[in-house]
């Protein structure tokens, strides 16, 4: 038994390191076209229908996890854009990836990834406006940061490889850990229990996923060779998503330094948003 988990392991670890270098490289590469300060000017526009589809997109080529969104999210608020498209790309950032939505689609297939994009992109325009509306931007510290600088990327084969080298070293554990756990999960837990107990008929088991998710820090990278196995045991895709995108859009260490730049309420509302959006999230993946 420990055998077969061991080839789980290698043979999980292999399919994410070829993917994840492939992927990474190839999206260093394209990043060096992307003019970010016109991207810049259109989330400072007026239009906030097209700033936010901007923010959405500024959070897409930009692969940070949820505790290294605090920085830019911070100068941001600094440069005073508009409230309600920081918090778009600070709920968006973290859970939409490039790496690991395309690495999400190779493994969890298409059709979930791109069902997967639409709802996160959808739920964090829906927040983030709903949080301006009833008046949240009231709620922010008046925080100086210091030590970050902006950097005009332009990538050749060799600065690219770098990049990517340097991903690998941030990321590139936590995929790791996800194959270990999902070996682990694939070769010792029983299938029966898995689909017994977090199966399709079981709908409390999303909220209690989306609510677990967060002070796990599982980090999207990791939720990946995870889910691919629980699913593969049984167990339905509504939990496993819930779990996927609270552990990846709200972290304990990311409420924490949340807490340097937010005050009290607005913490506690942006993790019941996360909660909130997970839980709605696995009901819409029991519906398809």
């Amino acid at each position: 038994m420990w055998l077969e988990t061991f080839k789980s392991f290698l043979s999980i670890a292999l399919e994410l390191t070829v993917l994840f270098v492939v992927i990474s490289f190839v999206i260093n590469l394209l990043q060096s076209y992307i003019p970010y300060e016109k991207v810049e000017k259109f989330l400072s526009g007026k239009n906030k229908g097209l700033a936010a589809v901007f923010a959405l997109i500024f959070a897409f080529i930009t692969p940070f996890c949820s505790c290294s969104t605090i920085p830019v999210v911070v100068n941001m608020l600094k440069k005073k854009m508009p409230f309600s498209i920081v918090m778009v790309f600070l709920f968006s950032s973290p859970v939409l990836d490039p790496t690991i939505i395309t690495i999400m689609g190779v493994i969890l297939g298409w059709k979930v990834t791109i069902i997967y994009t639409i709802i996160t992109a959808v739920f964090s325009v829906i927040i983030g406006f709903a949080l301006e509306a009833f008046g949240f931007e009231k709620s922010v510290k008046n925080v100086v940061m210091t030590g970050y600088k902006e950097e005009s990327k332009k990538f050749d084969v060799r600065a690219a490889l770098h990049e990517t080298f340097e991903l690998m070293k941030s990321v590139y554990p936590y995929l790791i850990l996800g194959a270990a756990i999902g070996a682990i999960i694939h070769g010792l837990v029983p299938t029966n229990w898995i689909a017994g107990t977090f199966g399709s008929n079981n709908w409390w088991v999303v909220p209690i996923a989306a609510i677990v998710g967060i002070p796990l820090y599982i980090r999207l990278s990791s939720m990946i060779p995870i889910s691919q196995v629980l699913i593969a045991k049984g167990m339905a895709l509504g939990p496993v998503m819930a779990l996927m995108i609270s552990s990846a859009g709200a972290s304990l260490p990311e409420v924490v330094l949340l807490k340097s730049i937010f005050k009290k309420e607005l913490v506690i509302t942006f993790v019941a948003s996360v909660i909130t959006m997970s839980t709605v999230s696995g009901f819409i993946f029991y519906l398809v």
